[in-house]
């Protein structure tokens, strides 16, 4: 992947010092999560370059828009691409780990976003960097859930993007915590490929029935050439949309 800066529309995301670099994953749950309630706070769990909260910042009026990173490197570029960007005055990154900082933060936030590190040790690197960006061993789902459950606020929503496969685990372990889905978008590739991904929205709520909206997305009709669904969701960033 390129170390290259990624100009998006409205921003630029200098990635030449993150391990994880941009990508679909990011740039679709930073386009897909709900602003319906209007958020006044927000937070970017393992925020990497930026790009999610930038992008929520973009699109959102939330005064406060916290991003967290453990990773030296990426918690400085992070950092760099807040101040550089239009909304520098509403952006802050805290350089913690998300267990440390779920257990000294008081406040609550009205939207929790997370693109998750996910990957086995099958796909181990020698870069330490990288595999402490891209392993679930960083930040276990467990961790997660438990730190969303203290620091989202009652009446809020938690959106994430993971690998389809894990999607029946992780909202077994959301149930435990009183988490549960109001929204589900799968993700596939092209219209015969795989279900790939899988967009999850959460909150402290269980209907008495089931109304969780369930829904499909695909992003390409052929390579480059991509459905009117994704480019409907991306155009506000990308320029070729």
């Amino acid at each position: 992947m390129s170390s290259q800066p990624f100009q998006f529309k409205e921003f630029t995301i200098a990635q030449n010092r993150c391990a994880a670099k941009i990508g679909t994953d990011g740039v679709l749950l930073g386009a897909w999560a709900s602003l319906e309630k209007q958020p006044n706070s927000i937070l970017d769990i393992g925020t990497g370059t930026g790009v999610i909260a930038l992008m929520l910042a973009q699109r959102s009026t939330a005064q406060t828009i916290d991003a967290l990173e453990l990773e030296d490197n990426a918690y400085e570029q992070a950092t760099e691409n807040f101040e550089n960007s239009p909304w520098g005055d509403r952006l802050f990154c805290y350089h913690a780990h998300l267990h440390e900082f779920a257990l000294e933060m008081d406040e609550q936030y009205d939207l929790i976003v997370c693109n998750p590190p996910f990957y086995t040790n099958a796909y181990q690197t020698e870069d330490a960097a990288r595999n402490k960006a891209r392993f679930e061993d960083a930040m276990p789902f467990n961790l997660l859930v438990g730190a969303v459950m203290k620091l989202l606020s009652p009446k809020g929503s938690f959106s994430i993007i993971l690998p389809f496969e894990e999607e029946e685990d992780f909202l077994e372990l959301c149930y435990q915590g009183n988490l549960f889905p109001t929204k589900i978008t799968r993700v596939k590739g092209n219209e015969t490929s795989p279900i790939k991904r899988s967009l999850v929205e959460l909150c402290f709520r269980e209907s008495t029935t089931n109304n969780t909206v369930i829904k499909d997305l695909v992003i390409e009709k052929a390579r480059h050439n991509y459905t009117d669904d994704y480019a409907a969701l991306v155009k506000d960033f990308y320029f070729k949309m």
